[in-house]
C-alpha cells in the first residue's frame, strides 16, 4: 500500500501529476480541490495517497490533507460509487461543505454535482451520516465552515455564487473566489452587491 509521496512536483496535466520521488516518477489521480492547492511545478510536494489495484489497470489517488483522503475513501464504501464519482464529488465540493450537507440531509444540494442522480444523492446522505456523525469542522483546504455560513447568509453572495456556477464554474471553485471577493471588496470600503462581487470573483478566478 502507497499512503504517503513526498517528492518534486514535476508535471500538471488534467486531473492528475507527476511526483517524482528518489527518481521514480509516480502518476497520480486528483481532485480539483487539491489541484488548486498544488506548489509551482519544481517545487516539493507532499500527497496523502490511495492505491488501488484492479485486474486491468493501478491507480493512485492523491490528497493535500488526510481529511480529504478519508472522506474519500468513505465515499468508495458507498454502494454505487466509485473512484471517478468519488473524484467528482471532491472537485466540486469541499469536505466541510459536503459534510455540512450531510448534516443537514440536503439532497438538492448533492444533486447538483455531477453525476449524481436524485437516488444516488439519497443513498449518499442515508449512508454517510453514521459515517460522518462525529466529524468535527476543520480548516482546512477548501471553504471553512465559517465561510459557508457568511455565504448561505448573505443574500448578495448566494446569488453571486450562483452565478458563476451557471458561467460553469463549481461550486467549490465559486465559493473560494466569493470568500476572496467579499474580503477584498470589504477592505476597499465598496456595497457588496451581487454584481460587484461577481466581477471580483471573476478577476480572482482569471488569476
Amino acid at each position: 500500500m502507497i499512503g504517503r509521496l513526498q517528492g518534486v512536483l514535476l508535471e500538471i496535466s488534467g486531473s492528475g501529476v507527476l511526483i517524482v520521488v528518489h527518481g521514480v516518477g509516480y502518476e497520480v489521480e486528483i481532485p480539483e480541490s487539491t489541484l488548486m492547492q498544488l506548489p509551482e511545478t519544481g517545487t516539493e510536494l507532499v500527497l496523502h495517497t490511495h492505491f488501488i489495484v484492479r485486474e486491468d489497470a493501478q491507480h493512485l489517488y492523491g490528497f493535500t490533507s488526510t481529511r480529504d483522503r478519508s472522506l474519500f475513501r468513505m465515499l468508495l464504501k458507498v454502494n454505487g460509487v466509485g473512484p471517478k464519482m468519488a473524484l467528482g464529488l471532491l472537485s466540486s465540493m469541499d469536505v466541510e461543505t459536503f459534510v455540512t450537507c450531510v448534516h443537514k440531509n440536503d439532497v438538492n444540494a448533492l444533486v447538483k454535482l455531477p453525476g449524481v442522480g436524485k437516488k444516488t444523492a439519497e443513498r449518499l446522505l442515508i449512508e454517510m451520516r453514521d459515517r460522518l456523525a462525529h466529524w468535527e469542522f476543520a480548516p482546512g483546504s477548501g471553504t471553512s465552515r465559517q465561510d459557508r455560513v457568511s455565504i448561505e447568509g448573505n443574500a448578495a453572495l448566494q446569488e453571486a455564487e450562483s452565478a458563476l456556477v451557471s458561467l460553469g464554474y463549481k461550486p467549490l471553485e465559486a465559493s473560494r473566489a466569493l470568500v476572496h471577493a467579499e474580503a477584498q471588496l470589504r477592505e476597499k470600503g465598496e456595497v457588496l452587491t451581487t454584481e460587484a462581487l461577481v466581477r471580483a470573483g471573476l478577476r480572482y478566478l482569471g488569476k
